[in-house]
């Protein structure tokens, strides 16, 4: 038995087999580790438990008495039947281990800010997340989408969680279904189909209301972008442009919140919405500053960025977003696309600066020709703005 302490909890790491030869021995090392350390709760972790007997059940009874804020996870299906047939399931949180999946050399099909999705087979991806510790995250993904889907937006929904490597996953059911972007490159679709496609989907989610505890609110993540460069931005200038997005008006409308052509997949015929956790509402600037920043805003110093993330080239990428724009706003005027544009723009390098300061930008050369291109634009395009309202 080995144990470590986390935020206030004892975790216990049972391992091998634990029966009437060694029942004794393993309950004696819960006892010093429980005299020794203070905490107010016990997590069993019984991933690598293979076996446990009557004697050893009699051990984590008496732990339960002694401790009442226990649960066992992680455990094995084989031992998991021993624990239900003799009722444990019933006196105390008992969580079956999650199966675990490979995704070495799978197909890489989409990526957000907090994992990235792969296909293991015809029928089924996954959706690996960066944060090892992202059971909350994966959950809360997964509410997202069931609001989504029941409010008429297509979207997968995850049926199963995984471990993949060290950390999480949520397995999703999609039959031989491709990203726009995979349609795009491999040339199963024109820049005008995948263009009409998306900006149809774009429009029912954005004429989809929720309710505002549903999700979160898009204006107040796009506000901390802004007051994040107060102390990088001339006074005026940074006073202009939390004035800006904090006068944006309060609408319930749904937006997706990283919508580009990776996170959404063609199936029979159907575009589906993945990648829900960054699921929120507001006005359709934030989503349009989404949108500019995935097809030009984050390559617009390193065009090579935008084929290593979406598969295409940065000219594409160009072409496809001002296309999008054009659907979206139901224009070909010129004026009137620049000026959306320049509002999109304010927002997506708002977030672009405040993104490359914190992951240490300021001390790389590629860094800091970006965080100079974010200002030149915010220089330039605040001060001739009143409105982010289209």
């Amino acid at each position: 038995m080995k144990y470590e302490m986390t935020d206030g909890t004892l975790k216990l790491f049972l391992e091998g087999h634990i029966d009437s030869s060694n029942a004794e021995a393993v309950e004696a090392e819960i006892t010093a580790a429980r005299e020794k350390e203070s905490f107010s709760s016990v997590l069993v972790d019984a991933e690598n438990l293979e076996y446990i007997s009557s004697a050893g059940l009699r051990v984590l009874l008496r732990l339960r008495k002694a401790c009442p804020q226990m649960e066992v996870i992680n455990v094995r299906p084989e031992v998991y039947e021993v624990f239900d047939i003799t009722g444990f399931t019933e006196m105390m949180t008992i969580k079956k281990a999650f199966r675990r999946v490979s995704v070495e050399g799978c197909e890489v099909i989409g990526q957000g800010a907090n994992g990235k999705v792969y296909r293991i087979d015809p029928d089924t991806i996954v959706k690996e997340y960066f944060s090892p510790d992202s059971l909350n995250e994966i959950n809360r993904e997964r509410e997202l989408a069931r609001t989504a889907f029941v409010l008429g937006i297509p979207t997968a929904i995850p049926y199963d969680v995984v471990r993949v490597g060290n950390g999480y996953g949520s397995v999703f059911e999609l039959l031989n279904a491709k990203s726009f972007a995979k349609l795009l490159a491999e040339g199963e679709k024109t820049v005008d189909e995948i263009a009409q496609m998306s900006i149809d989907l774009l429009k029912l989610i954005h004429g989809t209301e929720v309710k505002p505890d549903s999700m979160p609110d898009m204006k107040a993540v796009a506000l901390d972008w802004a007051d994040f460069l107060k102390d990088y931005l001339d006074g005026d200038l940074y006073r202009k442009l939390h004035s800006l997005v904090a006068d944006v008006p309060e609408v319930h409308h749904m937006l997706h919140g990283d919508y580009h052509i990776k996170n959404v997949m063609l199936q029979n015929g159907e575009a589906l919405l993945i990648d829900m956790d960054t699921l929120c509402y507001g006005h359709p600037v934030f989503e349009l500053a989404s949108m500019y920043n995935a097809y030009c805003g984050f390559s617009e110093t390193d065009h090579e960025n935008c084929l290593q993330f979406l598969g295409i080239t940065y000219e594409t990428a160009v072409t496809l977003w001002k296309k999008m724009l054009g659907l979206y706003l139901g224009t070909t005027d010129p004026a009137r696309l620049k000026e959306v544009e320049e509002k999109a723009q304010i927002i997506g390098y708002t977030r672009i600066m405040r993104r490359t300061i914190r992951r240490n930008g300021l001390n790389t050369e590629p860094g800091r020709a970006v965080i100079e291109n974010c200002r030149k634009y915010l220089e330039t395009l605040i001060p001739r703005t009143d409105t982010l309202v289209f």
